[in-house]
């Protein structure tokens, strides 16, 4: 699986992932989806949202175990954010059947769509729609760098806008979600475990800042003169950098968009996206309205106009403690000594389904901590050891 896989929607220069939702290669990665629940016998379907769905047992009859996770990336993203949940569920089904293990509630593999939020800039689409967090008036307002609007992409991909929506008799029908992902950080490899569980979801948002001066020409216009936005917007990553640290949490401007764009040209607009994620709530709003004053302040100095909006939030996610407690002890057999438990500042499809669905995560160990990259990595015995542990978390769930 990983084999066919692998080479989809992979960039020959980056050698990394451009799999974005409704593109070619999220058509690719979505046929490759279909094949594998085909080639299981399970029951393939793909929800009024876009997300996918493999059944083994009947879906309608309630209290099901499901797991999966995505396939779409960021901008040269790794390879094994998201697509290692969706492989390792389909190994684990087929562990499921060499253990001779019948399940005595619905077993499903999901792939949800557009979790990364690349292309229209909101993450966990798929998600949010069916649990009602995204209207389908918000997700109409979606448009990507050239304009197109999500409905227009989908209905290209040729999936029915006009159906997206929330979901909530598909969510009624299931009793646990289990999400395992290639761990985006070194805890893992710092005590020594493949395999851990999650505790909980840092929140976290996205903010757009919009720098507004005036543009002018770089080799006439004196210093004292200009209105230069790229001054108070490179001043506010520096704020940001030097009050997330204080804090002990985090805040990255990782996406810019000039205009004019011009080298020898004073921009007119700089706009930057903040990305932001603390421990708890009240943290993270300190943090970003400290973020927000810093820029105005010095927007003020510069005679550039300063005007921030919030494009998405994500509340702090505690995982159903009973579930992950089951998990944890479930990967070892032992209540004394259940699996590692850590925290994530990474946002989740099972983050988002929380509010409606007992939700549960399993990390894999990554090596090197690095992820949205396409050093992101994972080694094939820990990777293995996923599966087995995924394996034995849905036989315990579903089997008995």
């Amino acid at each position: 699986m990983w084999r066919d896989l692998r080479p989809v929607g992979r960039h020959p220069d980056s050698g990394g992932y451009r799999r974005y939702a409704w593109t070619g290669a999220d058509t690719d990665c979505r046929a490759w989806f279909r094949d594998q629940a085909t080639a299981r016998g399970m029951t393939y379907e793909c929800d009024r949202n876009g997300n996918q769905w493999a059944w083994l047992g009947d879906p309608a009859a309630g209290d099901a175990v499901v797991t999966g996770s995505h396939l779409d990336s960021v901008p040269d993203g790794g390879a094994f954010d998201g697509p290692l949940g969706v492989v390792s569920s389909f190994a684990a089904v087929d562990e499921l059947r060499a253990r001779g293990a019948a399940p005595t509630r619905p077993l499903a593999v999901v792939n949800f769509g557009d979790e990364e939020g690349a292309r229209f800039g909101l993450a966990c689409v798929g998600s949010r729609l069916t649990s009602g967090a995204l209207t389908p008036k918000d997700a109409g307002r979606l448009r990507d760098a050239d304009g197109v609007s999500l409905p227009q992409a989908m209905e290209r991909a040729g999936h029915d806008p006009q159906a997206i929506g929330a979901d909530p008799e598909r969510l009624a029908r299931i009793g646990a979600f289990v999400e395992l992902h290639v761990e985006q950080g070194r805890a893992l490899d710092l005590t020594g475990d493949p395999v851990g569980v999650a505790s909980a979801i840092w929140p976290h948002g996205r903010w757009r800042f919009d720098f507004h001066g005036e543009a002018n020409h770089a080799g006439t216009t004196r210093l004292e003169d200009r209105r230069d936005p790229m001054l108070t917007y490179a001043n506010t990553v520096l704020a940001a950098r030097k009050r997330a640290r204080l804090a002990g949490a985090l805040a990255t401007f990782g996406k810019v968009a000039v205009e004019p764009n011009g080298v020898n040209a004073i921009p007119s607009l700089v706009r930057g996206w903040l990305d932001s994620r603390a421990a708890d709530e009240a943290t993270l709003t300190a943090l970003v309205e400290a973020v927000e004053r810093a820029a105005r302040e010095r927007g003020d100095r510069d005679g550039v106009g300063v005007h921030v909006e919030r494009e998405s939030f994500t509340p702090v996610v505690e995982f159903q403690h009973a579930l992950r407690d089951r998990v944890a002890t479930l990967l070892t057999g032992d209540p004394d000594r259940p699996a590692p438990v850590l925290p994530t500042g990474a946002g989740h499809d099972a983050g988002i389904l929380s509010v409606a669905v007992p939700t549960a995560m399993l990390f894999v160990r990554n090596p090197t901590g690095v992820s949205h990259s396409p050093a992101e990595n994972a080694a094939e015995d820990d990777c293995l050891a996923g599966v087995g542990a995924l394996t034995d978390v849905l036989e315990g769930l579903a089997c008995r």
